[in-house]
């Protein structure tokens, strides 16, 4: 039973070793590619934006609304719709600066989000990879006390039940990542949603 579990944790353990191989960073076990961080170029079509969009956090109205459109769990269509709403409620006159206020600030804020959530990656995965070396170490010491002759049963036994619970939360650690890994390109998918809304608006003036 140990070896079986020290061989699945030799296997768990390939993933994360083999994707690191495909990326710059050996800490990154995810296949999509790691990119810390956007450019605004990559979710923004429109016209360049202005040097006062990036004043953004001082307008009243657009640090409230850029935390409610970047919430993923707010649907996308009813955050496009807050957008459109919240242009045509703007006076003329501000329309466009105000609308480049909130393109700045989503890109600031949703590209700082996902840049937290790739370094949680990061560290999720070396303490999974920690987890797994002190657990394939546990498994090969409990198999050299089942060699001896003279091992204590219920010390085997319980050292082998907390092994095979601590391999199941790795396990589903593993899971877990498998979703984790999804998220930058979620936060990534959303903003261009939410940029592209802003452009449709601004070019239909």
């Amino acid at each position: 039973m140990v070896k079986g579990l020290l061989a699945g944790l030799l296997l768990l353990a390939l993933p994360a070793t083999t994707l690191a191989a495909m990326n710059t960073d050996p800490d990154w076990p995810c296949i999509q590619r790691k990119v810390p961080e956007l450019s605004l170029g990559q979710i923004w079509n429109g016209p360049e934006l202005p040097q006062s969009a990036k004043n953004w956090s001082q307008d009243p109205e657009i640090p409230a609304l850029v935390k409610e459109l970047a919430a993923r769990r707010v649907p996308i269509e009813e955050a496009q719709s807050q957008i459109r709403d919240f242009a045509t409620g703007l006076p003329a006159d501000q329309k466009n600066a105000r609308m480049t206020m909130l393109v700045q600030g989503l890109f600031d804020y949703m590209n700082a989000e996902r840049s937290q959530v790739i370094s949680g990656i990061a560290r999720y995965a070396r303490n999974q990879l920690e987890l797994a070396a002190r657990l394939r170490k546990e498994a090969s010491e409990v198999d050299a006390m089942r060699a001896k002759p003279d091992a204590d049963a219920n010390e085997i036994a319980l050292r082998t039940d907390r092994l095979t619970w601590e391999t199941r939360v790795f396990e589903e650690r593993v899971q877990s990542l498998t979703y984790v890994c999804e998220v930058p390109t979620l936060i990534e998918q959303r903003l261009y949603a939410l940029a592209k809304a802003i452009s449709e608006v601004l070019s239909s003036e």
